[in-house]
C-alpha cells in the first residue's frame, strides 16, 4: 500500500523531474567524487530474503564497504548487498527506478542532483530518524550537511568528503631534467615546468593536461586561488568575471597552451594519458588514488599540494592563495524501501564516527567528519597521499559550487556560449575573457530564474 501511495504521489511531480533530470544528466562531472567503474547491476527496492541492496559507482569502495555493512550485520542487522553500477547507468538507472519504483533501498547522492531527488519525493526523510536516534549533524563538514538538507528536512548524511591534488610521473620529470614539484609551487612554477617538459619530451608528451569538463578537480581551483569564485556563498552572484577570476582563468589558458590538445584528451582522458607516460602532470581529487595506486606504473607516480597562487608576493603560501575544492557523497535511501527503519539505520551506522574511521583505515575515502582522516593518509604503503590531508591545513576548502538548480547553467557553461571556444582556442588570451563574461550571464540568469 505504501508503495502505491508513494507512486500515486510521485506521478504528479514526475514530469517537472523528468525535465530537471534533462537538464542535470548533461552535466560532465565524472571527476566530482566520481570516477571508479564496474559491472552494471539491477536496481531494486528491498530483496526478497530480507538483505537491505546498496549501490554505488565506484568498484573500487566496493569490498570496504562491504566489510564495514557486514560489521552493521553482525551486531544483528539484516544482510547488506553492494552493487556496483557504472557512472555512466548509475543516474539513467536511478531515473527509471524513481519512476517504476525499482530502486535500491540504499545509495549514494551527489551534489548536483540531490534538490532534485529531494524536491520530489523520491529519497527517504531521515529527519525523524536522526532525532530520534540522536544523531548530531554538528560532527559533519557543515557544507556537506547543507547538501543534502531541503525546507528543514535531512534526506542523505554525509559519507565522505574529497581534495585535490597535484599528481606526477617522476620519469617524465627525470627525463626533461626538471625538478620535482613540491608543497610550495606556485601555479606559476607549474606552469613553467609543463612548458619545459614539453619541449624537451617527444611530440607527443606533454607537461601538463586538464579535461575542462571535470571542473572540481580541473580549474575551478584557479578561479578561487586568484581570489575569484563560480557562485559566491550566498549563492546570488559570480564572480568568474572580475579580474580576480579572469586571472584565474588566464593562468588556465596559458597552461592549455602548453598542455594535451584538448581533441586528444576528450578522446583519451586524461587519466588515460597520464598512465600511458603521455602526461607528466594532472590535478586528480582524492577518489582516484586507488585507480593510481593500483596502476602498473604507480612507483614512477607521486602526490604534492594543489600550488597556489602567490598574490601578495611574499613567497610564502597564505590559506587564501591555496584553494581546494571539496564535496561529499551523501549515504540516502528511497522513499519507497520495503524497510525504511533498517536503510535508517543503515545509514546511520555508515555515517558514525566508528565506520567512518574505518573506512579511512582501509583507504576506502576521507571522512565526512573532520579530524579523522588521517588514517587514510596512511593506508596506501610506499605511495605518500598525504598531500590530500595536508591541503586542509596548509589552504582553504570551499564546497563544490551550485545553485538550486545547477545543471540550467552548468551544461551551457561547457558548450559554444560558455567556455568551448576558450578550450579550443587557447592562444587567443581574448577568447578567454570574453568566455568569462558569457558564463557570469549563464549563472547570473539561472540565478534570476531559480
Amino acid at each position: 500500500m505504501f508503495f502505491l501511495q508513494f507512486l500515486g504521489g510521485l506521478v504528479m511531480k514526475f514530469k517537472r523531474f523528468l525535465v530537471a533530470m534533462l537538464c542535470v544528466a548533461m552535466i560532465g562531472m565524472f571527476a566530482a567524487c566520481g570516477g571508479g567503474g564496474g559491472e552494471s547491476a539491477d536496481t531494486s527496492s528491498g530483496d526478497a530474503s530480507g538483505a537491505i541492496t546498496i549501490n554505488i559507482w565506484d568498484s573500487n569502495q566496493q569490498a570496504g564497504i562491504q566489510e564495514i555493512c557486514n560489521d552493521w550485520t553482525a551486531q544483528g542487522n539484516p544482510e547488506v548487498k553492494v552493487e556496483v553500477v557504472d557512472w555512466d547507468n548509475y543516474w539513467t538507472l536511478l531515473e527509471a527506478g524513481a519512476s517504476g519504483g525499482q530502486l535500491p533501498d540504499v545509495f549514494w547522492m551527489h551534489s548536483d542532483y540531490a534538490q532534485i531527488y529531494m524536491e520530489n519525493d523520491v529519497l527517504l526523510d531521515l529527519t525523524s530518524y536522526i532525532e530520534k536516534d540522536g544523531v548530531d549533524l554538528g560532527v559533519y563538514y557543515p557544507d556537506i550537511t547543507a547538501i543534502y538538507q531541503s525546507d528543514g528536512k535531512t534526506y542523505a548524511l554525509p559519507k565522505d568528503h574529497d581534495t585535490i591534488a597535484l599528481l606526477y610521473n617522476k620519469a617524465l620529470f627525470d627525463e626533461a631534467g626538471v625538478d620535482y614539484p613540491t608543497d610550495d609551487w606556485t601555479y606559476e612554477d607549474m606552469y613553467e615546468a609543463a612548458k619545459t617538459i614539453t619541449e624537451k619530451t617527444p611530440d607527443d608528451t606533454y607537461g601538463w593536461a586538464c579535461n575542462t569538463s571535470n571542473d572540481q578537480d580541473g580549474w575551478y581551483n584557479y578561479v578561487y586561488a586568484y581570489g575569484g569564485n563560480i557562485v559566491n556563498a550566498e549563492k546570488t552572484d559570480t564572480a568568474i568575471d572580475s579580474a580576480e577570476g579572469k586571472a584565474g582563468m588566464e593562468m588556465v589558458r596559458k597552461l592549455l597552451t602548453v598542455g594535451t590538445p584538448q581533441a586528444v584528451v576528450a578522446e583519451s582522458g586524461t587519466d588515460s594519458l597520464f598512465q600511458s607516460g603521455k602526461v607528466a602532470m594532472i590535478t586528480q581529487g582524492s577518489w582516484m588514488i586507488n585507480a593510481f595506486y593500483t596502476a602498473e606504473n604507480h612507483a614512477d607516480y607521486a602526490w604534492a599540494q594543489i600550488p597556489y597562487c602567490d598574490r601578495n608576493g611574499d613567497g610564502k603560501c597564505q590559506k587564501d592563495e591555496r584553494w581546494t575544492c571539496y564535496n561529499g557523497l551523501g549515504w540516502a535511501a528511497s522513499a519507497a524501501t520495503a524497510n525504511p527503519d533498517g536503510a535508517a539505520s543503515l545509514i546511520e551506522y555508515l555515517c558514525s564516527e566508528e565506520a567512518q574511521v574505518k573506512q579511512a583505515e582501509l583507504g576506502v575515502t576521507m571522512a565526512g567528519i573532520p579530524g579523522i582522516s588521517d588514517a587514510f593518509a596512511d593506508a596506501f604503503e610506499g605511495m605518500d597521499v598525504s598531500a590530500f590531508t595536508k591541503v586542509e591545513e596548509d589552504g582553504t576548502l570551499y564546497a563544490r559550487p551550485g545553485t538550486r538548480n545547477s545543471g540550467v547553467w552548468k551544461n551551457p557553461m561547457e558548450q559554444e556560449q560558455g567556455f568551448l571556444p576558450a578550450w579550443q582556442n587557447p592562444d587567443d588570451a581574448s577568447v578567454m575573457s570574453t568566455a568569462c563574461d558569457n558564463v557570469a550571464k549563464l549563472i547570473r540568469d539561472a540565478i534570476a530564474n531559480e
